[in-house]
């Protein structure tokens, strides 16, 4: 089971350390693994606030190049070095406000594997996608040119399914629904790519009244939280109704 918290760009340095130190002070009793993706300005402080803990740091953004005149970029490598052990790959604000293709996150797959970073591939559709019927396909062709090429072995890397028209809007993705999606994000890679054991996590709107809903279905194996995990009662609300189940 995963839990991860995007942070996004909602939490300046010293929010991002005030709720780091408050989420470790709880000494949450839960058998998951727990992750922090914080902004760049706070990765390294959160990552010595969160060493030899029960909590994993991950970078929201890598750039595929490991060093050179890339300015305002920071590396899988660079991340891997400060002691990032994860990294978001393709989400959708990377793709839809920024502009970012297919070919970059399969660029930023491969500079993770390289380095020993495991990447979290988000992949999603838009309310677009969702009224004509192109679900399926979208998230296909995501998936597919994400992967193409890579040398790829089981556990590898995660798979966040992060509908777009879900994320941040209050209207999450219906449990079944993102059952039947993770269900087949995990048939296409096992047919297509041979991996079997490949974590699927949901994210779009999740909280601590739906969160159940999603980590008990057999095919969602955790939750990549946004605005809720950027607040301590929020977010620690959140943990505690996945591990009292």
């Amino acid at each position: 089971m995963y839990i991860f918290a995007n942070w996004k760009m909602y939490l300046d340095f010293d929010e991002s350390c005030i709720l780091m130190s408050q989420l470790m002070a709880e000494n949450f009793d839960i058998d998951a693994q727990l992750g922090i993706f914080p902004s760049t300005l706070a990765f390294s402080e959160i990552e010595k606030l969160a060493r030899d803990t029960q909590w994993g740091i991950g970078a929201q953004n890598v750039a595929w190049v490991e060093k050179g005149a890339y300015t305002g970029a920071v590396s899988a490598h660079l991340f891997k070095e400060v002691g990032a052990q994860y990294a978001m790959v393709g989400h959708s604000e990377r793709r839809h406000i920024f502009g970012e293709k297919n070919e970059d996150t399969q660029k930023k797959m491969q500079a993770c594997l390289d380095v020993g970073l495991v990447p979290v591939l988000c992949i999603g559709e838009t309310q677009e996608d969702k009224e004509n019927d192109k679900r399926q396909y979208r998230l296909k062709r995501q998936l597919h040119e994400a992967l193409q090429g890579l040398d790829l072995q089981e556990e590898s890397f995660l798979v966040a399914y992060e509908p777009v028209w879900a994320i941040g809007s209050g209207t999450p993705c219906t449990d079944t629904d993102a059952e039947d999606v993770a269900g087949w994000i995990k048939s296409e890679l096992k047919d297509t790519f041979n991996l079997a054991n490949i974590a699927v996590l949901y994210g779009g709107s999740v909280d601590s009244k739906n969160v159940l809903s999603y980590t008990t279905q057999p095919s969602i194996d955790g939750v990549l939280v946004g605005g809720a995990s950027a607040k301590f009662d929020t977010f620690s609300a959140l943990i505690r109704a996945v591990a009292k189940g």
